[in-house]
């Protein structure tokens, strides 16, 4: 598991099944996902984690690695250790100390590696024995070898940075500091450049970075939501609505008093989701892309390919929405555009460990974060659905104080045009759903004072204007508003928790990781 279920939920896991068992139980799962090569790319990919740089590839023992660092661990662990840990980061295994009477388990441990695995014997006769089971053999007076015992980040980074040694872990490094560790050691050690500044972007769009054209979208839907907003506000409906209609506005009010009200509502709270999608693109474009970082360009894209294509959700609505086609026709090559390429130049700036505490704090906020996320995604799903085939749901026939048959009669477009609407909006938050979801899981590190801002600011765009317009127009139910209240407060727990942490400065005092 990820650091943000392993710190918050372990105390949970021992109290329920004591502390050594919970510990197994997690290496033997891991394990087993790892041991399946769908599982490790699902670990690995998952849980953010990189190819790391050819600078940090070498060797040890004379066996080459991809990079130097590991983890040692007895015998009694080997097994589940060279299944669940190359996923995480982990470029070779050293089983020590092994005697005789443990050759049958490193073995066992040897015929599923998919990384190096070495051995520190403790007698010749154990070597010699399995000196065709196993890549190579250490000694531990190797100076180029460095166990830690220490959890820190800094420490075990710096030691990379010395050519040629080769850093390995000890299994109490990971049980204090988390799964993560090594992917947060590689990220360190990681050299990098000067991010690139504005001014550095030109006047010639060909040649216009990646992250340029990202933050022209995020613009170009945040100016898209603010405008959806104006036109809800004021006219409602534009003349495409009424011809498709057949209706004015005073005459869906004089049919139904609440009818204009609850197109408002549903057009507020996706201009809304369009305002955060908007600030949530601005972000990853700013703070992710433009400074390499590989998983935010993921984060955009896996986004975008669940937004754009809900422009075809017309196809079973049979209302084309001018302006929506218009929007999505401009800015889709410009997504493209943004996406086309990763980032080859790595270009982030790391602010050094702080306190332990500040850490474990931060992780429950990202599991509060996460799974915020997940629900808007479930919310958005249950929407879309809704939106293509019921179209209402029971509360909203209370508030309009009619059922669907009644509006039908009204005009023959006037569900369809509805559902439009709404199943719009449950596209539109599906994929701002996946963006906050994902950022809020791999993009976690001390003083990425962006990934703060930029959840908090689509968390302000989308719930706020929820809520406002809901009670603006008395559809106050609580049932129907249960997800909103309920995705407020978690959200806002989320980010008190880890705003010490995500906007933590450079100068703060270095501490453990």
């Amino acid at each position: 598991m990820p650091d943000w279920t392993y710190h918050p939920l372990r105390g949970a896991a021992a109290a329920v099944l004591g502390r050594r068992r919970s510990q197994r139980t997690a290496l033997r799962l891991l394990a087993w996902i790892g041991s399946r090569p769908a599982g490790a790319r699902l670990i690995a990919r998952g849980f953010g984690h990189r190819h790391p740089p050819e600078r940090l590839a070498g060797e040890i023992a004379g066996v080459p690695v991809t990079v130097r660092l590991g983890i040692s661990v007895p015998p009694s662990l080997a097994r589940e250790t060279v299944r669940a840990m190359p996923p995480l980061g982990v470029g070779v295994v050293e089983v020590a100390p092994v005697s005789a009477a443990d050759l049958e388990t490193v073995r066992e441990a040897a015929a599923g590696r998919s990384v190096p695995l070495v051995v520190r014997a403790g007698d010749p006769e154990a070597e010699a024995a399995l000196k065709l089971d196993v890549d190579g053999f250490t000694s531990g007076d190797d100076p180029h070898v460095v166990q830690v015992s220490d959890p820190s980040v800094t420490a075990a980074a710096a030691a990379l940075k010395e050519p040629g040694t080769v850093v390995l872990a000890r299994p109490g490094v990971l049980l204090e500091a988390g799964p993560g560790w090594f992917a947060r050691v590689t990220e360190t050690a990681t050299p990098t450049a000067p991010a690139p500044r504005l001014r550095d972007v030109g006047r010639d769009p060909r040649r216009w970075p990646a992250w340029w054209w990202a933050l022209l979208v995020g613009l170009g839907m945040t100016g898209a939501g603010l405008g959806a907003a104006v036109i809800t506000l004021g006219p409602v409906l534009l003349w495409y609505d009424r011809d498709y209609l057949g209706m004015t506005l005073h005459e869906l009010h004089a049919a139904n008093h609440h009818l204009v009200h609850f197109l408002q509502h549903d057009r507020i709270t996706m201009a809304g989701t369009m305002v955060a999608i908007g600030a949530l693109y601005s972000g990853l474009a700013v703070g992710g892309i433009r400074r390499g970082w590989p998983w935010a360009r993921e984060v955009y894209l896996l986004s975008g390919a669940i937004g754009f294509p809900t422009l075809f959700y017309f196809l079973a609505t049979g209302f084309v929405e001018p302006l929506h086609t218009a929007t999505a026709l401009v800015l889709f090559p410009m997504f493209v555009a943004a996406v086309r390429r990763a980032p080859h130049t790595p270009r982030w700036r790391l602010v050094p460990e702080g306190p332990e505490p500040e850490r474990r704090r931060a992780l429950a906020g990202q599991l509060l974060l996460i799974v915020t996320g997940a629900g808007l995604f479930v919310g958005g799903a249950v929407i879309s659905v809704v939106g293509l085939t019921g179209v209402f749901v029971p509360t909203d026939l209370t508030f309009l104080g009619t059922s669907t048959q009644t509006l039908e009669t009204l005009s023959p477009r006037l569900v369809p045009f509805v559902a439009h609407d709404r199943a719009g909006f449950g596209g539109a938050l599906m994929a701002a759903a996946v963006a906050i979801t994902l950022l809020s899981a791999w993009g976690w590190r001390r003083g990425e004072a962006w990934v703060f801002w930029t959840l908090t600011a689509a968390a302000a765009a989308g719930f706020l204007p929820a809520v406002v317009v809901h009670g603006a127009i008395r559809y106050t139910d609580f049932i129907h508003l249960a997800p909103v209240y309920f995705g407020i407060a978690i959200t806002g727990t989320g980010l008190l928790l880890a705003r010490p942490y995500l906007c933590a400065k450079a100068s703060a005092r270095p501490g453990r990781p």
